[in-house]
């Protein structure tokens, strides 16, 4: 039985947390080597996500995905329904992980220049790492596994925070799809 990424994660922030007590930020040439392997680490997830772009280009999967995607909590709005191609699909999600990345970065720029934490860097150079290869693109372009199952599109939203502010799960059946088709809710056709 695996665990859950989640408990991973908090079992790894946890120990790190332990592990960082005992690192001597004060010395520049380990900060440095740790700013070095959380740049590193933030590479390694680019080139992962790039070459997936690559390979979501290179099989160019014109098969036809529709789903009916959740109104936005709270904002009132009817379910809209999504018709859309497996690499308009995978794209969209990848875009979602760049920014995603990019907001990490940012966010931990904020806090190692601004704020002067360098605990985070440790941790941070580890878990976006780990979260890359457990992403359902990787495990489908770069370790190959089969698009069946809880791998097939469109995803399920993950949960925690962000997950839950979507609004709710993503409808897949022929009765959902169809109720969005007739009432004509915002029919997003991606080509």
């Amino acid at each position: 039985m695996a665990l859950n990424p989640q408990i991973t994660n908090l079992i790894i922030i946890l120990g790190f947390m332990q592990i960082s007590k005992k690192i001597p930020f004060d010395d520049p040439n380990v900060l440095n080597g740790v700013r070095a392997l959380y740049v590193v680490s933030n590479l390694i997830i680019a080139s992962i996500y790039l070459y997936v772009q690559s390979k979501i280009n290179a099989k160019n999967d014109m098969t036809v995905v529709k789903y009916v995607e959740p109104a936005p909590m709270g904002s009132g709005e009817e379910p809209k329904f999504v018709a859309t191609t497996v690499k308009a699909y995978d794209l969209q999600q990848l875009k979602a992980l760049f920014k995603a990345q990019l907001m990490g970065v940012g966010m931990m720029a904020v806090m190692h220049i601004y704020f002067k934490y360098t605990n985070p860097l440790l941790i941070q150079s580890i878990i976006p790492l780990k979260g890359a290869f457990e992403g359902n693109l990787v495990k489908i372009h770069l370790l190959g596994q089969s698009a069946t199952g809880d791998l097939a599109r469109p995803w399920k939203a993950t949960g925690g925070l962000m997950g839950a502010m979507g609004g709710g799960e993503i409808k897949t059946d022929k009765k959902s799809i169809e109720a969005a088709e007739r009432a004509g809710r915002g029919g997003v056709k991606d080509e």
